[in-house]
């Protein structure tokens, strides 16, 4: 069978055919509880033996939809939907970093990060090094035994710098260090970094995949180990999206492959013209 484009994984990824009340749209399950038709069944969600939702925190039916659908497009086995992408990072950061540990990061990129890391990262003992970004060997050099992540973005905020992902892949297989991209300037639709290697990738959806200047969001993708002990901790941080948000996002993707082919034929057009 033929492979799905990427406009239309966009549009069906992640829903099921037959939707709730019969809509063709996914609807907005717009709900904080959810009951149990007995004890038996909450017995038997609690040993983890069905699938289903219990609370808001913990999930939402319209949330569960999207998440999907951002890991096919990203090609991941799970998806982290967040209330932004600068939650999604710090959520992550806190659950793959423990006091002692240590952080190896691109010294460009959105200066709420770097600030992330200077302040609360250290006030918890855990400790950071930034390399220069592009300089492969400074970034090797500066991992040590505690160094647990990599983290960079590429292409970077707001220089445009792009990373070599397969030389940043090799360096973390030597070191047995995962390795994390922001890529939310790329959009899966230009990158998709799980591709290359790459452990776990971020996206503040409030930019490219909402695309309509009307929502925040952030998303991480990667294997569904890492999202679930990703899930565990934002599950007491409770940086959650709500339901509404979750169905504009849904919306906003089913143009992004459209979106961007135009977008980039419009940078190229201002390129050349520049040139």
């Amino acid at each position: 069978m033929e492979k799905e484009g990427f406009s239309t994984q966009a549009v069906h990824a992640g829903e099921a055919r037959e939707k709730a009340g019969n809509a063709v749209t996914t609807p907005i399950f717009q709900t904080s509880t959810y009951t149990f038709r007995d004890s038996h069944e909450l017995i038997e969600y609690m040993e983890g033996h069905v699938e289903r939702e219990e609370y808001g925190r913990y999930g939402n039916p319209t949330q569960r939809v999207v998440e999907r659908k951002l890991a096919t497009l990203d090609g991941g086995e799970a998806a982290l939907l967040f209330s932004t992408g600068m939650c999604a990072i710090t959520t992550t950061l806190l659950a793959m970093l423990g006091r002692g540990g240590h952080l190896v990061l691109t010294e460009e990129g959105y200066r709420r990060t770097r600030q992330f890391c200077r302040t609360l990262l250290q006030r918890l003992g855990i400790d950071y090094t930034f390399v220069e970004t592009g300089n492969y060997e400074a970034l090797a050099a500066a991992i040590r035994p505690a160094t647990r992540l990599i983290f960079s973005e590429s292409p970077t905020n707001p220089h445009l710098r792009i990373m070599d992902l397969d030389r940043l892949v090799d360096i973390g297989r030597k070191h047995n260090v995962k390795i994390a991209i922001d890529s939310t300037f790329a959009t899966p639709y230009n990158q998709r970094p799980l591709d290359f290697g790459i452990d776990l990738v971020f996206h503040s959806a409030t930019k490219y995949l909402g695309g309509h200047n009307d929502l925040m969001a952030g998303v991480v993708v990667g294997s569904r180990g890492l999202v679930a002990a990703i899930r565990d901790m934002q599950a007491m941080l409770g940086g959650i999206t709500d339901p509404h948000t979750a169905y504009l996002l849904m919306r906003g993707m089913k143009t992004l492959g459209i979106r961007m082919r135009k977008q980039n034929e419009n940078g190229m057009a201002v390129a050349r013209f520049l040139e």
